[in-house]
């Protein structure tokens, strides 16, 4: 038993696939990639591109950057020879493989593109020349984007947190499955064409192509939502205000309670009257934090909403943190209930939700606002709050962090059509909005999608 227990802990590498004698290295590079391609040192099709040049001080260059994350490879800036501390550097070629030293074990890997051809870089962005006859560039790239190969040049990576560099020497040793080109390719391998990078990449982007297209959908959608409620209001959108110097005569009523220098709303124009927010207020709160070093007053049953959880959602079901009922009973905490809209005050100003939970907390950047039901149909509220945002918190306090307060939300004008009309209106919106969030939904997914599927194939399946 005891032999058996110490076998259980011994890693056997094969002496073929024992290319690097790092023991971290190699159990790190625990792929599992489907044995049935070929496996290719990525050394092999990839060329440390040496084309150096000595800067000069009156040229005009462009330098590159690469983001974390897969973020993709653009400018920087443009500056001119004389500015760059660094004389020495390599120019590069759009298609060329380019990974940041510093940020490769943050997926900072990616392809130069065509608008950066001739650019700079520094020797901390090394670039290689893609042999194009072994492996097609998207193919590298998508390999290198997975979330397994950029946990495997984690372990290439060493040096302080923040500053690990990757081992250039173990990056190009690494083995990855390499699938044929294409059919032809395929057949002169004597391998089954259903699977070639061509293939692999198509299909990827096919999918990109879907989310893209569901993308634009739900963008169009937004805008139809945003139109609709325009009309239903009798409100003309895209009107430039224009600048007036000089004497200007305002209408008394369309003072809106100002006396600085008037710029008009645009809610003047609608054709219901226009009714302040206090009127519609039964009842109106800030939230409160209880104190953090109460452990027994968080992780409990109780939502605990704070701006961060409140996005363009009708209703509110879940929050990040909770609390527990003991914040509650020791009265750390104010409760709001069912049906109570919240409004965020203090920095991100004018998002709004409704609570669905029977009860619910808050941080104090949040405002609970119980109104009248019989005035005013909450979806409908909710709408006009969230698509005339910009309009209706033009009154926040001009400080470091934007300040609506319950006197500031007290004063937004609401045009207030008749009870029956606003549950009207709310239902169309509801049911536009759905079929909005469904296509970000499908663009979601199928983002999600495209490398999920090309990981199953490239990698072994039963441990994805």
């Amino acid at each position: 038993m005891v032999m058996e227990s110490t076998l259980q802990n011994i890693n056997f590498i094969k002496f073929s696939e024992l290319y690097n004698w790092s023991v971290s290295h190699l159990l790190g590079q625990d792929f599992e990639y489907n044995k049935k391609f070929p496996l290719v040192k990525i050394g092999k099709f990839l060329t440390k591109n040496n084309n150096v040049v000595n800067l000069d001080n009156d040229t005009i260059y462009k330098r590159v950057t690469v983001s974390g994350n897969n973020g993709g490879v653009r400018l920087r800036n443009t500056e001119i020879g004389k500015n760059i501390g660094t004389k020495r550097q390599f120019i590069v070629k759009s298609g060329q493989f380019i990974l940041s030293k510093i940020d490769a074990r943050n997926g900072a890997m990616g392809l130069i593109p065509e608008d950066l051809e001739g650019a700079i870089v520094t020797n901390d962005f090394p670039t290689y020349n893609v042999d194009t006859t072994a492996i097609l560039p998207q193919f590298l790239l998508l390999i290198t984007t997975t979330k397994k190969f950029i946990e495997f040049a984690q372990t290439c990576s060493s040096g302080t947190t923040n500053r690990q560099r990757i081992d250039l020497k173990k990056f190009l040793d690494v083995q990855i499955p390499l699938p044929p080109l294409n059919d032809a390719d395929a057949i002169r391998q004597g391998l089954e064409t259903d699977i070639t990078q061509e293939k692999l990449i198509e299909e990827y982007n096919q999918k990109l192509k879907t989310a893209e297209l569901a993308k634009k959908e739900a963008v169009n959608k937004e805008i139809e939502i945003e139109n609709y409620l325009y009309k239903q209001l009798g409100i003309i959108r895209n009107v430039a205000i224009e600048e007036k110097s000089g004497l200007t005569f305002v209408k008394f009523k369309d003072l809106n309670d100002r006396w600085d220098i008037y710029k008009p709303s645009i809610l003047n124009d609608a054709k219901y009257e226009l009714i302040p927010f206090k009127n519609l207020i039964l009842k109106i709160s800030t939230g409160t934090t209880p104190p953090s070093a109460r452990k027994d007053y968080f992780n409990g049953s109780v939502n605990f909403y704070t701006p961060t959880d409140i996005g363009k959602e009708i209703y509110l079901y879940n929050s990040t943190r909770t609390l527990t009922q003991k914040a509650i009973d020791d009265k750390k905490a104010r409760v709001f209930y069912k049906n109570t809209l919240l409004f965020v005050g203090i920095g991100t100003i004018g998002k709004v939700g409704i609570v669905k939970n029977e009860i619910a907390t808050s941080n104090q950047q949040i405002t609970g606002i119980v109104v009248d039901e019989q005035k005013v149909n909450l979806e409908f509220l909710f709408f006009y709050i969230n698509i005339f945002r910009s309009e209706i918190t033009k009154e926040q306090t001009k400080t470091t962090i934007p300040i609506l307060n319950q006197k500031g939300i007290e004063q937004i004008k609401i045009p207030l059509p008749p009870l029956n009309i606003q549950k009207s209106i709310a239902k169309q919106l509801i049911s536009m909005s759905k079929a909005m969030e469904d296509q970000y939904n499908l663009s979601e997914d199928m983002n999600f999608k495209a490398i999920l599927d090309f990981e199953n194939i490239i990698f072994n399946s039963d441990n994805i």
